[in-house]
């Protein structure tokens, strides 16, 4: 029997979360799934200034030895610590907050104005909404609203 994923992801943010604060890391997400006949657990990790291999490395060193201590997950899996790229995911209304200037896509369970999805610049996030500006229209979205945002490159 396996252990819930929402488990999964609790524990593992206890795990490392003292870890990566004490070191200027912060922690996006973490990700436990099933691809094929193989279970993966991934560390999204990012830092100011991005994050590189050897951050990769040495997150990766110390949670494997962690997890040797007392491993919450009963399947075999893959580790993988990685950087959450250039179109990270906004999970956390501070993310969105952080991203205030920035490029963004957002996705929302209802449409508003007709509209699921919204791609433009992030101009601000007040009073739990969110105004992006695509093209020549601005869009007022409800923090309560969104199914899922992230950082987005725009050409």
């Amino acid at each position: 029997m396996s252990t819930p994923k929402s488990q999964i992801k609790q524990t593992v943010e206890q795990m490392l979360g003292p870890y990566l604060e004490d070191n200027g890391f912060e922690l996006v997400d973490v990700e436990y799934v099933k691809e094929g006949s193989n279970w993966f657990l991934r560390i999204f990790v990012d830092k100011e200034g991005g994050i590189d291999i050897d951050d990769c490395g040495a997150i990766s060193e110390y949670f494997s030895q962690k997890l040797d201590e007392n491993d919450p997950i009963p399947e075999a899996y893959f580790l993988e610590v990685s950087s959450p790229g250039a179109e990270r995911p906004l999970k956390k209304a501070a993310d969105v907050a952080k991203a205030v200037g920035k490029d963004v896509y957002v996705t929302v369970y209802e449409p508003i104005q007709g509209l699921k999805e919204f791609e433009g610049r992030l101009l601000s996030f007040e009073n739990e909404e969110l105004l992006i500006s695509a093209g020549k229209k601005e869009h007022v979205v409800p923090y309560a609203k969104v199914a899922s945002a992230r950082l987005a490159i725009i050409f």
